[in-house]
Parts: structure tokens; sequence; C-alpha cells
């Protein structure tokens, strides 16, 4: 059933002041396989994904949250949505035109509430990719991204009203309120979700692994090449994903999963989840419990300065 223009996540862009560090971290620890790198830019692809690239890194004296892109499934559906955006007075970055980006495509950026630049895109070239095999611990797609935001609500409601996402879950404090949006586009529980924050800002992102060994082989690789592991391994309750998340070389908090839930759109209502209970944040009880430094380190670097400006093709 499609209920949304979007069908999938593609890939996220971010800029970053340690640069060789960053790439050292995806090509030799995170398991990622480069693209193409024109020496300021390096395109990471996922070897089990037929995405063109799953991140792209540049160089840059700031770090920020480049762009989110997402997919459709055509140029009709492209056309229609950016007409949409522009009837609802939603500011194109520029119009759905052929892509010059690596694996070209067709499709248009704009900038949400928050002012993030967006890209959807339809017709991208597919990359020749594979099976990832049995104990194999490297990523086969890029899973999902979350959004740090300091009005969660409005960004909710902005996501739903202007491309179709749907509310999966949400984590709730009593005292505090909603904490946590799981959106998704597909029946995958979620491809974003926004966090409740100080300031607009990469969250994380989550790269899926093949199954449970893999990605308990993977998430000891990253602890063995001595990057910080900042929680897991556990199982998250909303969406039922195992988890570890790390701190890369420039602050970012990215994440290892496997077995996100599946959803049948036709029977699936929402549920509020009550974050002091333990095992909202973790099922297995492995992880250790969330607590304000975890949060406080997710909250990343704000991107407030770079909002409305869109950045490099």
């Amino acid at each position: 059933m499609t209920f949304s223009p979007i069908t999938h996540i593609r890939h996220f862009d971010i800029a970053v002041p340690d640069f060789e560090k960053q790439i050292e971290f995806y090509k030799n620890h995170w398991g990622l396989t480069v693209q193409h790198d024109d020496g300021d830019v390096v395109y990471f692809a996922a070897e089990g994904s037929p995405e063109q690239y799953v991140t792209r890194v540049r160089r840059s004296a700031d770090k920020r949250l480049d762009l989110v892109a997402f997919g459709a499934a055509d140029r009709a559906s492209v056309d229609t949505l950016a007409q949409d955006l522009i009837q609802a007075g939603v500011k194109l970055v520029f119009e759905p035109t052929d892509l010059q980006t690596l694996g070209g495509g067709y499709g248009f950026r704009f900038f949400d509430l928050e002012g993030r630049t967006v890209e959807v895109s339809t017709d991208v070239a597919v990359r020749q990719h594979r099976k990832i095999e049995r104990r194999e611990s490297i990523p086969v797609r890029l899973s999902h991204v979350v959004l740090n935001s300091n009005r969660p609500e409005a960004m909710r409601d902005w996501y739903e009203k202007h491309l179709g996402f749907r509310l999966s879950d949400t984590l709730n404090h009593p005292h505090v309120g909603d904490l946590f949006y799981f959106m998704r586009c597909s029946s995958q529980h979620h491809s974003m979700a926004i966090a409740r924050g100080p300031h607009a800002s990469l969250q994380h992102a989550s790269f899926e692994l093949r199954g449970i060994d893999e990605y308990m082989f993977g998430s000891g690789r990253i602890i063995r090449a001595g990057y910080r592991k900042l929680w897991g391994p556990g199982r998250h309750r909303a969406g039922d994903n195992t988890f570890t998340y790390f701190t890369d070389p420039n602050g970012n908090t990215m994440e290892m999963t496997t077995e996100l839930e599946n959803l049948e759109e036709d029977t699936w209502h929402p549920h509020i989840y009550d974050v002091q209970e333990p095992e909202t944040s973790d099922q297995w009880g492995t992880g250790g419990d969330m607590n304000e430094f975890i949060t406080k380190e997710m909250f990343n670097d704000s991107d407030d300065r770079h909002l409305f400006v869109a950045p490099p093709v």
C-alpha cells in the first residue's frame, strides 16, 4: 500500500572538519566502500545496497548535515510533489531537473520546516551490489536517520502533511512530554525519526547489518578499533531493532542495527512508550540505561547557522 510519494531513504551527506579521520573511519572500520573520491568529497556505498551511495563526506571548516535524500517511485511522483510543495509555500533550492550528482537521476531539492536541505529523486542508476554473506559484518544498507529539533511536534506535522510520512510510535516522558517520533514512508517502522533537542542537528544515522551475528561482530570490530561506544548492544522496543551507538571522529553518532520491524499497514496503531520503563530503551537490558550523558552526546553540534543555506552540490 502506497501512502507517501517517498519510497525510501537514499543517503545523508555531512561536512566535517576532520576529513581524513572520517574517511578512515568509514572505509577501514565501519565497512563502507568508496564509490567515488574527488579529493574533497568522498562518496561511500554499502555493499548490499543498490544505492549509488549511502553517505557523502565533504571537507569543510564547519561541521554540518548537508543533506538528507529520499527516493520516489517515478518522475510523475517527483513532479507532483514539487508542485504540491510550491503551492504550499515551501522554498525550493531548485525545481525538478536531471541531477548531476553520482548516479544521475531526476529530482529536486527544498528546505524543510527548520531549513534543512532535502532531496527527492528517481531514476538514479542502480549500483552493482551483492548479497552480504553470513558473518560478513559490514552494512547492507542505510536504515534510517534521526533529526534533532527544538520543535518536534511541528516537524512531525510538517513531514506528515508535505511528504506523507506516518507516525509509527512515540517515546514519551510523563513529566517532559513527547521525546521521539518514529516516522515511516513504507512498511519499515521508520526511515526517519524526530527527536526533541535544543537545536536542529543530526541525532544519529543508522546502518543495517545482515543479522544478529553480523551486527555483533560489527559492533565488536568497532570497539576493538578503539572508537567510543556510546550505548549498546541492546534492542529497542519501538521498531524492535538492535542497537549499538558509536561516536565517529567528528562527534556524530553512528548506529549499527538489524531486524527493524516491518508493519502491517492496515492493522498498525501507533504506541506511546514511557521512557521511564527500562524496556522502552532496551528490551534485553544489556546496553545500559539511557541517561542524560547519552542524550546530550546525541544532541550533536547545532546546524542552526547553516539552515536555509544550501550546501554545495
